[in-house]
């Protein structure tokens, strides 16, 4: 991951443990693909994907998570589930612009 990609992802983590979210682990990574975050926000786990976009001119951060993404982030949260244990989680997106400026997306899509 690029430095932008490391600092983006922290900035992100901060974030969201100001509103209160825990951090569990960075970059979990499966055989499908990697969830960005994972979190505890009360009795929910929140898988979180992190994207950074430099412009708006291919549709910005939130149109990259495609539903082929989407799908992978849904495979390997069920592992990361099925290790671990647990029922109620979302996923939700951070996306951030050049200025590091913040938006969460809570319950970004559906898996």
């Amino acid at each position: 991951m690029n430095s932008q990609g490391t600092e983006a992802e922290e900035r992100a983590a901060i974030y969201l443990q100001q509103q209160g979210l825990k951090l569990l682990s960075r970059n979990y990574r499966s055989r499908f693909g990697e969830i960005d975050l994972i979190m505890r926000d009360g009795a929910s786990l929140v898988f979180v994907e992190v994207r950074m976009r430099r412009s708006e001119r291919f549709g910005g951060a939130a149109a990259s998570i495609t539903p082929a993404k989407q799908q992978k982030l849904a495979l390997t949260a069920a592992q990361y589930l099925q290790q671990h244990g647990s029922s109620a989680c979302r996923f939700d997106a951070i996306l951030l612009d050049q200025a590091y400026n913040i938006v969460w997306i809570r319950n970004a899509f559906e898996a």
